[in-house]
Order: C-alpha cells, then structure tokens, then sequence
C-alpha cells in the first residue's frame, strides 16, 4: 500500500476515531486542550489508491527552553496498522514531517500489547518468594507479531530507555490492569471478582453505600477528596483547573467521554473517580478517598457500579490504567496491583514507548535535563 501522510482537520480525525471500535483517550481531538500547554497538530495517513484515511495521530508538541527546537510526542499512539508489513511507510514520512516542523526528538506509544497474565497466574506468583516481577511469571498470552514490531522498530533506528537507549523513560505506563467485558455476562465479571472484593461490594450495600455519578460543578468536591489522597500516598496533585479543562474538553468533543462517580455514606462523599470512554474502551483514570470511611468499602462499591454502567455502554474492556510490575510485598505499589487483580481481570503489558533522536545532540541534552528532574 502507497500512503500520504498530512495534516488534517480536527473533524477529520474525530470521525476517523468514531469510526474504529476503539483508540486511546490521549489519541482523541479533545486531548489536545486538556494538555493546553503543548502546541498539537492532527495527522492522518491516506491510501493513495482509494484516498482513504487509514490512520491518524495526535501530535503535542514541547518547545525545549530558549530554542525553538520541539519535542513531538504521540502518547498512545499514532493509530495506525501496526501490524503492516510495511511499517517503515507509516513512519518515515511521519519523521520527516516532525523534522521540518522542527522536532528534535519524537517520542511515541504504539498502542500494541505483548503479553497478557490472568489474575490467577499473578495470584500464584504472588504467593511464590522467587517471583519478584511479573516478568517472572509465564504469560497467559504473548503476542508474537508484537515482537516483530518491536524488531522492525530497533532496526528503523528507534530507541528505547530501558534497553540502553537514549529514552527519556516511559510517561504512559507500561502495565496496566484490564478486565475484560467482551463476551462475558455481568454475572461473569462479578464471579469473576475474588471473594474479598465480592464481600466488600456486599458489605458496602448493606451499609448503604450509594454511588452516584457528578457533573462539573461537583469537580471541586473531587478535588478535596483528591487532595486528601495526594498527601497520604505522597504525589503531587493536578490543579482543579486541569480536571475542569479536561472535563470541558472531553465532553465538548462527546458528551459521554468524561464521567465523574462519588460513592457517599450517610450523605459524605468518601470516595470518587473519573472514568474516560472511547469507542468499546472504557478507563477508570484517576482515583480519590478520604481517609474516613473505609470501612464500609466505598471504593469496591464505586468500581462495581463503574464496571456495570461501562458494560451497559457496550464496552468491550475495563481498563483500570497502570500497575507497577512488581510482585514485591515491601514495595510501595503492591497495594496497587493486590487491589486490581482482585477484579480477576488481566495484566498487560504494552510495547512501551519508543524515541527517535532527530537531531542526537539535543536529544541528548533533555536526555540528561530529564534524568536530573
């Protein structure tokens, strides 16, 4: 296949996402004024026989301090045919078109997963004192033709951090946490759930838990419960104005992409989380509690409700976003993963992000500025 690559308009690229059962939620129109600080430009690929768009990305773009040089980053994406036997005509013209808008560096996120472990492999890993990684353990699935990508990636001259490349190390996690919907009944998913989850959904019903779902104006209730957890889990919370910007943007582009969900006892809020939708791919993407509450189990309650209203949309997979891959009981992450896996959904793993230095010297130099941050 003979492919043009060129800018489109942001109608363009939205119909091209509606039409695709799903994409990434940084690959949308919208995301590019969530992420107001980054210039962005929307990028489709045509088939030159039919002059049909076959693919499309979301370009932000970070101006390097003092110099107008940028750094192109693609999170999540683009969305093209990663499976192409012809991978190169899907990315060399995308690299010369960065470079002559002036790039240093392009950073990008295919969105293809590699390996897969169900909750009862981790489980078992879990209660083994060798297994320290989830690498440790025997996948469920492995994806053979991601690792060609990977192969036909290194051979084109991408880069990767954690394989000695000059990365800039992964933004987008690169485990997640999935529970699949597809061809499952509701029934399923719940048999699914282990019994500790399974008892604090019920014990969170009888005790009246009622989750419900917020607009915009509740974002500054979110952001107090927010705010409270950013201090017990020691990270540095995003401004109000980010979730309102996000809010505004997602849901101007589709009134369904954005949800907010409280889940409240004896009318307090102890609980809260924002949910993204894309096509058949639904996102839990950030979490909040208070520190009061927590025994009438808010937050199984708040995902059980999250999970049933995605599958009432049809959708096709849960993603509860990024785990961290150790299996280490003393780590501080491991609360993360032991919470998720009790869904009895599946750990994935992506390809990861991958740089191709434009210019190596610069390329270097914010190498060198990110490791020091």
């Amino acid at each position: 296949m003979s492919l043009t690559l060129r800018t489109i308009s942001r109608e363009q690229h939205l119909a091209y996402i509606q039409s695709l059962p799903a994409a990434s939620h940084m690959q949308v129109p919208a995301w590019a004024d969530v992420k107001a600080e980054w210039r962005s430009e929307n990028l489709g690929w045509f088939d030159d026989r039919t002059g049909e768009m076959v693919g499309a990305g979301l370009v932000l773009y970070r101006q390097l301090p003092k110099i107008k040089r940028y750094l192109a980053y693609l999170p999540e994406g683009p969305v093209i045919n990663w499976f192409a036997p012809n991978l190169t005509e899907w990315l060399d013209p995308m690299l010369a078109h960065l470079k002559q808008q002036g790039a240093f560096s392009v950073k990008m996120g295919p969105p293809v997963i590699i390996r897969r472990w169900e909750a009862a492999s981790i489980k078992k890993g879990i209660q083994d004192p060798d297994v320290k990684r989830l690498r440790d353990i025997e996948a469920d699935f492995i994806e053979p033709r991601a690792f060609e990508v990977a192969d036909k990636l290194r051979r084109m001259g991408w880069q990767q951090g954690e394989d000695g490349g000059a990365g800039f190390g992964d933004v987008q996690p690169r485990y997640v946490y999935q529970v699949p919907l597809a061809n499952r009944s509701l029934e399923d998913v719940h048999k699914g759930f282990n019994q500790l989850w399974r008892r604090n959904i019920k014990k969170a019903e009888k005790a009246g838990v009622e989750v419900v779902q917020g607009g915009y104006h509740d974002l500054e209730e979110w952001q107090r419960l927010y705010e409270i957890t950013a201090v017990r889990d020691h990270f540095r919370p995003r401004p109000l104005s980010y979730f309102q910007r996000m809010w505004t943007a997602l849901n101007t582009e589709d009134p369904n992409r954005m949800r907010l969900y409280f889940a409240r006892h004896d009318g307090v809020n102890l609980s809260a989380a924002t949910m993204l939708v894309v096509g058949g791919h639904v996102w839990y993407s950030y979490g909040a509690s208070d520190n009061i509450g927590r025994e009438v189990r808010p937050s199984n309650a708040m995902q059980w409700r999250m999970l049933r209203d995605a599958y009432a949309l049809g959708a096709t997979v849960y993603d509860l976003r990024g785990i961290s891959d150790s299996l280490d009981e003393t780590d501080h992450l491991f609360g993360l993963i032991q919470f998720k896996v009790g869904t009895g959904g599946q750990a994935a793993e992506y390809l990861g992000e991958w740089d191709f230095p434009l210019n190596k010297l610069l390329h270097k130099a914010l190498d060198i500025y990110m490791s020091r941050r």
